[in-house]
């Protein structure tokens, strides 16, 4: 059961599944996420913050933390409107494909030789067969790319990612750029698959994003320890 839980108040009507709010609940309850807490409330009082309220959680909603197979990182939300929704290079059915997103499914394409670039940008079918979208930084506000970093949000995200390095095993963690690994420094990579190359960015990808195979990578290692793949 997917359950309601804000500590910004029933009018932001956030939802997160019970599995994450256990596991996360040292954290709801530490003073950084209490001030965290107060500068987002403030926010979005006073302007235009991204994704919608509802959504600053929904890749903990739609994944569930014993359903996660694999890990993507990504580090701020969409800042522009309509885009982001809670899930790490993801947008709104009905919105452009951003770049990183469309290099991603070009990616695709060459390791399954079958179209993607046809597809919306809509990543949800992804989450919900668990695998985590996860930005490092969960609020943004409107167009003002990093507007929410050192505000206690990777505190936050770090103790996701720990938390799924320590309590679960053969996980996959896709880690693009230099950022993603940084917070990949913790992933035991004897008990998990960690999958690292450039970010998937046009100013990027070229530099070893395309030609990774890490799809068909990840795949192999779910199948090999009984898990099953994903549906990319």
């Amino acid at each position: 059961m997917r359950a309601r839980w804000s500590p910004w108040g029933p009018e932001m009507d956030v939802k997160i599944d019970p599995s994450w709010k256990e596991i996360l609940q040292e954290q709801f309850n530490s003073p950084y996420f209490v001030e965290l807490t107060r500068f987002v409330r403030e926010a979005y009082s006073k302007g235009v913050v991204y994704p919608p309220g509802r959504f600053i959680f929904e890749a903990f909603n739609r994944t569930p933390f014993d359903k996660v197979k694999v890990v993507i990182l990504g580090q701020d939300p969409y800042h522009g409107p309509n885009q982001a929704h809670g899930l790490c290079f993801s947008v709104q059915p009905g919105v452009a494909v951003p770049p990183s997103l469309f290099n991603i499914y070009k990616e695709l394409e060459d390791e399954y030789k079958t179209s993607f670039l046809k597809r919306n940008g809509d990543l949800s079918v992804w989450a919900d067969q668990g695998v985590l979208l996860l930005n490092a930084t969960l609020t943004v506000n409107a167009g003002q790319a990093g507007s929410h970093q050192g505000r206690g949000w990777e505190t936050f995200t770090d103790a996701v990612v720990k938390a799924l390095a320590e309590r679960r095993e053969h996980l996959v963690f896709m880690l693009w750029g230099s950022y993603a690994q940084r917070k990949g420094l913790v992933i035991d990579r004897s008990r998990h698959l960690v999958l690292e190359t450039a970010h998937p960015s046009p100013l990027s990808a070229y530099r070893g994003f395309f030609g990774c195979n890490h799809f068909r990578q990840a795949d192999a290692y779910l199948e090999s320890h009984g898990i099953e793949p994903i549906h990319w």
